[in-house]
């Protein structure tokens, strides 16, 4: 897909994160709004202990639930707040189900964050059970295998890789190979952008981490005249460009700053360059 240059910010805001309907009142001061969400956890989850830690900082059994993005969030965007946390609530009343359900192989993927994702996230485990250490994209990006649960995503632990028994590299291996079976083909739902346009994928959680399938960008390059710069304002949105000029440049930092500040899964600000060889930050 690809939208003007010209107008585009209110086009793929509008599209990507568009129409939350007016909801009751969210108490937005942090200490009142960290309770407002500890009770609609206690109200989902019944048979788990919620406790308010701190100032967005929740303990849900033996889980830490971190509020920081969500309040951002809703500072934003008031109108979209409720609807917000009602999917965060169900989120995180899947992800305590799931904590004890045994990983396999085919649930393994790849997924791409920020390095300050990885280290809130290691904060909210346990001592005995670390993320598995990542691996560089570009800039602030990195790759980190994860399991496929129905409802959520829940980053994969160095106690899930030994119940899996298997190496790091071969969770890598099997999480890219699952990551590109789960995915349509990128030029399947890419369109070439033509000078003046800024393409996009949205509406997948798993587009951002297309970016670990590098080789499969070089298609997508081609039709581009080997020129291509890609951002991945959040987990479910790629804009990119097949032009590099200052201007063109310029209209899709100033999109995917604009997406990023709206969008409930922030992921990042930074400009991608692809190469033959690997994704470059754009200065």
């Amino acid at each position: 897909m690809s939208t003007r240059l010209c107008g585009s910010v209110a086009v793929l805001s509008a599209m990507a994160l568009c129409c939350f309907a007016q909801s009751q009142d969210v108490p937005l001061g942090e200490v009142r709004f960290t309770e407002y969400v500890a009770g609609q956890l206690r109200d989902e989850m019944q048979d788990a202990t919620v406790v308010v830690k701190g100032p967005l900082t929740l303990a849900i059994g033996e889980m830490q639930a971190n509020l920081d993005r969500i309040f951002a969030y809703c500072n934003r965007r008031p109108p979209g707040c409720a609807r917000e946390i009602s999917t965060y609530v169900k989120a995180v009343a899947q992800a305590h189900n799931d904590r004890f359900a045994p990983p396999s192989r085919d649930t393994v993927r790849v997924v791409v964050r920020t390095r300050a994702y990885v280290t809130t996230s290691q904060a909210t485990l346990s001592k005995e059970a670390p993320l598995l250490q990542p691996r560089e994209l570009a800039g602030g990006l990195v790759m980190l295998p994860a399991i496929d649960m129905p409802r959520t995503i829940r980053m994969l632990t160095a106690k899930d890789t030994m119940v899996l028994g298997l190496s790091t590299d071969e969770i890598f291996q099997i999480g890219l190979a699952n990551l590109r079976m789960r995915l349509r083909p990128l030029m399947d739902v890419a369109k070439i952008a033509r000078p003046g346009q800024i393409g996009y994928l949205s509406g997948d959680v798993y587009h951002s981490s297309r970016l670990a399938l590098h080789e499969s960008w070089l298609p997508l390059a081609k039709a581009h005249g080997g020129k291509l710069v890609v951002a991945a304002p959040a987990t479910d949105t790629v804009l990119y460009i097949g032009d590099d000029t200052s201007a063109a440049i310029g209209a899709l930092r100033a999109l995917a700053s604009s997406v990023w500040s709206r969008a409930p899964t922030q992921l990042s600000r930074e400009l991608l360059r692809w190469t033959p060889k690997r994704w470059e930050v754009v200065r």
